[in-house]
This record gives structure tokens, sequence and C-alpha cells, in this order.
């Protein structure tokens, strides 16, 4: 009888142990299956700016105080008066998902072999809403009003002097996830027009590629 009842206990622990095997197993497989789902989700979700191409069409982009600019395709305007800077940037969109921009900065050139991501609290809030369809082109302008600023006096001696300098866009997708920051380049051209390209990208709320 003892034996019976050992065997019994036995049988039943093991089919106990089979069946946590297979739930433990069937949990990994839905979960890896979960995660699958929701990158490809996020992928086509997922925005990522460029510089437009010099034969895209030039856009009209008007300022707050009814100053405006025509902007050509593959570059920006810089513009100083002694109240402001007006700044502008052509941009395509060649993820798959709409970028909503959020913020911006400027900065002085940098050495490309110690570069670190920017912060977030670093940026200035956008006061307009700009989106950038998939595929598309549209525009960034950014404004400095006062004179007094440490950047507006670093921005107004670099356009002024002709200088290059860096023009870094954060952005994300139109759930406000997958949060992006873009380092462009503006480079000054003979003709007085600025050249935009683009040097590095930052992802802010997943891990980097890199």
């Amino acid at each position: 009888m003892n034996d019976w009842v050992i065997a019994s206990s036995l049988a039943t622990a093991a089919g106990t142990l089979v069946l946590a095997v297979a739930t433990f197993s069937s949990v990994r497989s839905a979960n890896r299956s979960a995660r699958v789902a929701e990158e490809s989700l996020l992928s086509g979700l997922r925005p990522l700016l460029f510089p437009s191409r010099p034969e895209d069409a030039p856009i009209k982009v008007t300022f707050i105080d009814e100053h405006f600019v025509l902007l050509p395709g593959g570059g920006g305007t810089a513009e100083v008066t002694d109240d402001a800077i007006y700044l502008t940037m052509s941009v395509r969109n060649v993820g798959s998902g709409i970028a909503v921009l959020h913020g911006w900065r400027t900065d002085v050139p940098q050495d490309p072999n110690n570069v670190a991501r920017p912060a977030v609290d670093s940026f200035r809030r956008l006061t307009r809403d700009l989106f950038v369809a998939s595929g598309d082109v549209s525009f960034w302008q950014g404004v400095y009003r006062d004179p007094r600023e440490p950047a507006f006096l670093e921005t107004r001696d670099l356009v002024e002097g002709r200088e290059r300098f860096i023009v870094d866009l954060l952005y994300g997708d139109y759930t406000g996830g997958q949060r992006m920051i873009s380092r462009f380049l503006l480079l000054p051209r003979s003709d007085g027009s600025w050249m935009a390209i683009v040097g590095r990208h930052w992802n802010v709320d997943r891990p980097d590629p890199r």
C-alpha cells in the first residue's frame, strides 16, 4: 500500500513538473511573440529626420511676428536683427511614422570623436506644433529674442561670422514616444545661403544602436 501511495505521489509530482515546464515554455513563447509584435508596431510609428534634398521645393516659413523667409530645399536660413535671430531648416522624414517636433537647441561644432548626447532638458520647447509626415518634406523653425541671452550672443557671432553651427532637434512619434535627437550642421555657402547636413542620431527612450 505504501509503495502505491509513493508511486502515485511521484507520478503526480512528475505530471506537475511537466505541466510547469510546458506552461513556462508557453509563457516565454507568448512573451517573445508579444515583444516581436510590439517592435513591429513601434517600427511602423518610428520617425527619422534627415535634411531635405536640394531639388525639393522651397517652403515659405512665417514667424509669429510676421517675419517670413523662403526656405530652400536641402538647406536652412539664419537671419540676425537687433531684436531676434531667425533660424529655419528644411527636413525630410525618412522614417515610417509621423515626426512630431518637440524642441531645439544650437551649439558650436564639437569634436566628432567625443560627442555626448545632449540633455533633454537643454532643449527649447517649440511654440507651435510642427509635424513631418512619413516620406514628406517640412520645416523646423526657431528664434532667439533676448539679446542679453548667452545663446543669442553666441549664435549671432556664428551667423554673422559665417561660421558653421549645430542645430539639435528633439522629436518623437505621434503618440509621444520613441523620442529621438538628430544633430544637424548648418554650413555657410559662398552665395550667402546655408547647407544642412545630418551627423548623428540618438535614441532617448530606447537603447542606441551603437
